[in-house]
């Protein structure tokens, strides 16, 4: 109820900084469209507002929980950890591509050997940090 108050109040008020353009004969029907179409676009925003909280409240529940955000601290801690423990080649090949974001041709290029070469690096680092990590 306040809603429709609030809206049929706007459409009084554009009407009123529109006195001087609308006709007095064409008022009535201007504040009938005004209203509706102010109805409508709340409407169509509600639905955009309610889609939104179906969609992503999940992720805010899941982030506030405390233990979650222990474990997650608790995890990046041990795979800090883990990096640290590579050796050099391997650690050097395996944050160029996963922090860096660069691709094995580019980690080649840098490092001045072949493909293979960084595949293998970053494949033992893989396996290496998942040993580690899962103990």
């Amino acid at each position: 109820m306040d809603q429709a108050e609030d809206l049929a109040q706007e459409a009084f008020v554009k009407l009123w900084q529109n006195c001087s353009s609308v006709p007095l004969e064409k008022a009535k029907s201007y504040i009938y469209t005004i209203a509706n179409n102010s109805s409508l676009n709340e409407v169509a925003h509600q639905k955009v507002v309610l889609k939104y909280e179906k969609n992503f409240t999940g992720l805010d529940k899941t982030n506030e929980n405390p233990e979650y955000l222990l474990e997650e601290k608790q995890f990046q801690a041990k795979l800090l950890k883990a990096i640290e423990n590579l050796n050099e080649k391997q650690r050097v090949a395996f944050l160029m591509h996963r922090i860096d974001g660069k691709k094995y041709s580019e980690i080649a290029l840098a490092l001045n050997i072949s493909v293979k070469a960084v595949e293998k690096r970053i494949h033992l680092a893989l396996l290496s940090l998942r040993k580690e990590i899962d103990l």
